[in-house]
């Protein structure tokens, strides 16, 4: 019988490249069905709406990056929302290289292979990696996360024309399927309490800065939430100390 171990490089890709059955990656492709349905709206052209599934690869950069473009800020302004946005996958990188690479692995190949690091892929493959053989790791993330991405990006190209024929009721509980996704994932991947805290209050926030500075809502929500839940939970932690 043959082992793990001595199962091939394919084997491993293609075992995670099946992993666009599992319930994370349909989660996910329902969720990219609400961003067509939001780039629609915003008047995104489907060849960039394609480019952008492609490019860049985390659903809440996408939909900070769309509403933007609906706020009709500066492009610095969205360039500073989505790079802030996207600091937070630099964590999960930083957690999951090390779990797949080997001294053999190429730089260029984990540089590359980075690109597809989002939530539903670290969760996906922080789950099963320990299963893996170390020297087929590479394969199997790679497997899972190409073939989401491939997947996601066909289901927008196909997706556009339809969701623009949608009612308007349709079309607005698709849309909806996006902050639903958004919210959850990112709840369920934090580990501690602050971002918990970041993000209540963040929401709390996100309607007044809208009304006060609209072009960076997004963008103050965030720094005085996260900067806010950083010092309450030192807070927090002092007193259970003393």
């Amino acid at each position: 019988m043959t082992s793990d171990s001595d199962r091939s490089a394919t084997y491993w890709f293609f075992k995670g490249a099946r992993g666009i059955t599992s319930l994370p990656a349909i989660i996910l492709m329902s969720a990219f069905v609400g961003f067509c349905g939001f780039a629609v709206e915003a008047g995104v052209p489907l060849g960039e709406a394609v480019f952008m599934t492609g490019m860049i690869w985390a659903l809440p950069a996408k939909v900070l990056l769309v509403g933007s473009i609906l706020a009709g800020v500066s492009l610095p302004a969205a360039f500073i929302t989505v790079a802030l946005s996207s600091i937070r996958l630099m964590p999960m990188v930083a957690a999951l290289i090390p779990e797949i690479r080997t001294e053999k692995t190429p730089t260029w190949l984990l540089l590359l292979l980075s690109h597809f690091i989002a939530i539903t892929a670290y969760v996906f493959t922080m789950e099963r990696i320990r299963d893996v053989p170390r020297e087929h790791r590479v394969a199997f993330f790679a497997g899972f996360g190409m073939t989401v991405t491939t997947a996601n990006i066909i289901l927008v190209a196909v997706i556009y024309s339809t969701v623009a024929n949608l009612p308007a009721m349709v079309a607005g509980a698709l849309f909806f399927l996006t902050p639903v996704y958004f919210l959850t994932s990112i709840w369920a991947s934090t580990r501690d309490r602050a971002g918990h805290i970041a993000m209540i209050i963040g929401l709390g926030l996100g309607p007044l800065f809208h009304q006060i500075a609209p072009e960076f809502d997004i963008l103050y929500a965030g720094l005085v939430g996260g900067t806010l839940a950083f010092f309450i939970d030192r807070f927090w932690k002092a007193g259970a100390r003393s």
